[in-house]
Parts: C-alpha cells; structure tokens; sequence
C-alpha cells in the first residue's frame, strides 16, 4: 500500500534547480536510506513533503490518516520549555481529544434526546480513542522514555536551551517514539549522539514495523538499518535496491556503462562530421553526406553529468608548539554545577586526542576550558608555548547574515575576490552556493565554510569539535586524510569510530572523570 506519492515535482532557490520531474513512492514498510552530496536537496524534499515548504511544480500525497513523525535536523526548541513539556507534546492531539470531550460533557445538559444520544456515541468514540493512545498513562510513558533515553540523569524539568546538541537530539527522539507515527522521517539522527544511543537508535529502527526515510551520511549505521537507497543526484532521485553498499557497486557499474556508450557515441560523431565535412561539396557523393547529416541530427545524445567539484582540504601549518600544548591542574570543568572530578591532563605536541563518551558529560566543555572561552569552577589550565589555535566548533550560529564570500572576507580581510573564491571552491563548493548568504545553505554546505576558515588559517594545534557532523561521505574522507597529513596537534571530539581510527594517536574516554552518571 502506497503511504506516499510524489509526482512531477519540481524545485529550485532563485536561479538554483533543486528538483527536476522527480517522482517517488513510499510503501509500506519501506526503510529508505536518502542520500547525496551535501546541497543536493535532501533536507528541501523533507521540508516539501512535511508541508513545511511548497514546491515550484508537482503533487505531493499523502495516504490519509497517516500521522508523520520529523526528526529535523535544524528544529528550534524554545526557552522556557522543560524536557517534559517537550516530551509530553507528543499527546498533544489527545490532549485535543479530551477537550472536545469535556465540551460535549457541557453541552449534553441542554440536549434533546436525538442530539444526546448522537453526543452520547461520539463522546464513546473518543474515550475509546483516549484508552487505546494510553492517555491515562501519560505521565508513565513519559518517565519510561525519559529513562531509556538518558534524560531521566539530566533531570526531565532541565530548560531545553540548556542542553547540549545530543542531548537535544534525544529530548526530539524521545517525542518522536511517544508519538508512534506511522511514518518515520529522520534527517540526520546520529549528529551529536553518543556510540551508546547510536546503537540504541540502531535496534529501534531495526525492530521498526512501520516505513521510514532516513538522512545519514553515517555509513555503517545507514547499512544496519535500511533496505532501499534513494540517490538524489543532479536534481534527480534513482532508486536502488538494497544497501549503500549494493548501491555504490551498481552505480559504480551504471556510470562506467553510460561513460562507455558517451566514448562510442562521441567517435561516431567526429567520424559522421568527418564524412559530411569531406564530402558534401562533390557531387557523386553528396547524397551520402546528407544521409549522414540526417543521422547525425536525428542521434539522441547521450549527456555525462557534471562532475561535482571534490573538497580538497589541506591545513595550514604555523611554527612548532613548544612541548606541552596544555596542562591542566585540578581543574574541575562545569556551569553552575561541577562536570568533572579535579582533573590532572597534559598534551604534548604531536598528539592526536580524541574525546569519546556520551552526550551531556563535558566534552564540549572541556575544549572551551582550555580555549579559556569558560572558567573553571576550580583548578587551573596552563596553555604551552608558541599555541597558533583553531577551534572548530559543533554548531554555527543562525542569526549570520551574511554571504560565503563575506564570511572569509571578514576572516581574511587582505584576500583578493579571487582568493576569495578559490579558497571556498577548494572546500567543495560551488559558484551558486559561494554567492548564497550562509544560512541559506545545508548543514554540511555550512561545515564546509566553516572548514575553509580554519585552513586558511596557520595553526598547529586544533580543537574540533564533532567535525563530521553533517559532511557527506567524500568531505568526510578528504578531512581524515588532511588530518592524517596535518604536522600539528589535534584535540577532537568524535563519535564515529571509523573517522578516528588511524588518525588518532590517543583517545581518552571522558566517562572515567565525568560526575555525571548515565
């Protein structure tokens, strides 16, 4: 049974087509993997098929009375708002559903006895509704997911805004699973969680009876957990059946066999134009010519498409730190409350440090210590000599209004335009989305500009911080193989083992000092 049709749909921002004709149908039970290059889309279609946004030409329609569920990677929580509201929100169409029963309560008293038997039924209908959604158990439900998914330690009545990237990510989780829609539509789910609740998530989804369609540029866990890909390429969507694996075979095979029939048709056409060219002016064999110009214009061609611009990122080095990079002494790391035992850490120049654990426990935290961007509620950090610092950090503010071309403007005021341009190109990004003002891009179009400040600038110590999180699978390899490359010292906050494994000289597991318990 069809839950979902697409058809004929079209879109594009400004002079920039997104979607060209794309058709596509969900199933029931379908587990969709939707991947591409960042900026090919895949955020917008999720965006067109929730409603959120209305597309240039096309239909979208949905099966009826299907309850979506979206996990979006760019949702606003606001302040003031505890993780129990957010979580409870999840009833909130019961909470409809009460009301319209406590109003037909009120209006039965001056009923006749047609409308009160009619009210009577109705108000049956939606006390059964009630039961069967578990509405008197609320409370429970909410407490139980609060557990399973960690947000029980932090405290449930916690603000929102007060919480890390992973821990939003899990309070937006956790309303998805109490909600139980019959379509899962997850962008981006892994970003900022921990190892722990990735395979938590993994056995979730694994167990999931209903269809879903899942944004992930997290290779092994995009394999674990579906069974269709849909490729979303040059404003098309093409369907592949099985994994990404399968897929990156098949579609290895179909572009070998398209750039085969290009070659072969390419040589039939400077031999057609040979002929013509030789032979249309003598008469004895001008019919010939024009018999093979009439099959040179009635020749389909057969088109390549463009070849998307690969990053190419390669970290300017300053001087050689002296030997320590940093030496901390009793330093307890925290907000108002302490995150850490008394910590005694040293890094010494040449290290590369990755800081593993789960959300919330103080890594983000850590990093900004001994950037001295938070003061410690005690102890101390002692930076080494000669630190040229870059930080990457694990989200970028939505409030900057300017361009691409500006953000590096503004960070490198002595580059030329054409510097300018070159600098972003080499990051993977192309002429349309360098002149876009930033937050219009994706998330890994964001990373990208972000990337192209800190290599342009000389550094030899780097702090990053979740530097995966959004970059499609060629930005991710070209990063580890620049990190593998970089002289320096690095101090990284990484939940995918398979980007840390060979680059990292150390990785220190944060759950040892942590006062947190998870």
């Amino acid at each position: 049974m069809s839950i979902l049709n697409v058809e004929h749909l079209t879109h594009g921002f400004g002079d920039r087509a997104i979607f060209n004709d794309v058709s596509f149908r969900l199933l029931k039970g379908e587990h969709i993997g939707l991947i591409g290059a960042n900026g090919e889309g895949k955020s917008t279609f999720m965006n067109i098929i929730t409603g959120k946004l209305m597309p240039d030409e096309g239909k979208i329609e949905w099966a009826k009375n299907v309850r979506v569920g979206y996990l979006d990677q760019h949702t606003v929580l606001q302040q003031g708002i505890t993780i129990r509201d957010v979580l409870a929100s999840a009833f909130d169409f019961l909470f409809e559903m009460e009301a319209q029963m406590n109003e037909l309560c009120e209006k039965m008293g001056e009923a006749d006895p047609d409308e009160l038997e009619v009210m009577m039924e109705e108000f049956g209908t939606i006390q059964e509704l009630l039961t069967q959604h578990d509405f008197y158990m609320i409370d429970s439900k909410v407490e139980e997911v609060g557990r399973a998914l960690g947000l029980s330690d932090i405290g449930l009545d916690r603000d929102v805004t007060e919480l890390s990237g992973g821990q939003r990510t899990k309070v937006l989780l956790g309303k998805l699973l109490l909600e139980k829609p019959d379509i899962l539509l997850l962008d981006e789910p892994t970003n900022y969680l921990d190892a722990e609740h990735i395979e938590w998530l993994k056995r979730y989804l694994n167990d999931y009876e209903n269809a879903f369609i899942l944004i992930s540029h997290d290779i092994p866990f995009l394999n674990s957990v579906i069974n269709l890909i849909y490729h979303m390429d040059n404003q098309l969507l093409t369907r592949y059946v099985g994994d990404y694996d399968k897929f990156q075979e098949v579609y290895a095979m179909k572009k070998a066999q398209l750039e085969a029939a290009y070659n072969k048709q390419q040589k039939e056409i400077a031999d057609l134009k040979d002929f013509v060219a030789r032979n249309k002016a003598r008469v004895a064999t001008r019919n010939m010519a024009m018999s093979r110009q009439k099959k040179l214009d009635k020749m389909e061609m057969i088109e390549l498409a463009n070849e998307r611009p690969k990053p190419e990122f390669n970290f300017r080095e300053g001087r050689t730190a002296g030997k320590y990079i940093f030496q901390t002494k009793d330093l307890v790391i925290g907000y108002n409350e302490p995150l850490s035992k008394p910590l005694n850490l040293e890094m010494e120049r040449g290290q590369k440090i990755v800081l593993v654990g789960a959300n919330g426990i103080g890594k983000t935290t850590l990093l900004k210590s001994i950037l001295g961007l938070i003061k410690p509620l005690e102890g101390k950090v002692e930076q080494g000599d000669y630190l040229h610092i870059g930080y990457f950090e694990q989200e970028m503010s939505q409030d900057v209004n300017t361009t691409c071309i500006e953000e590096i403007w503004n960070e490198f005021p002595s580059f030329t335009q054409y510097e300018v341009r070159s600098a972003l190109a080499k990051c993977g990004l192309t002429t349309k989305h360098i002149e876009s003002k930033v937050k219009v891009l994706s998330g890994g179009e964001q990373a990208k500009v972000r990337l192209c400040k800190l290599i342009n600038r000389e550094t030899n110590i780097l702090l990053l911080d979740e530097p995966t999180n959004h970059l499609d699978v060629d930005a991710k390899e070209e990063l580890k193989r620049a990190l593998q490359a970089y002289k320096g010292s690095i101090l990284m906050v990484c939940h995918e083992p398979e980007f840390y494994e060979g680059l990292a000289t150390d990785v220190w597991d944060c759950t040892k000092w942590t006062t947190k318990v998870f």
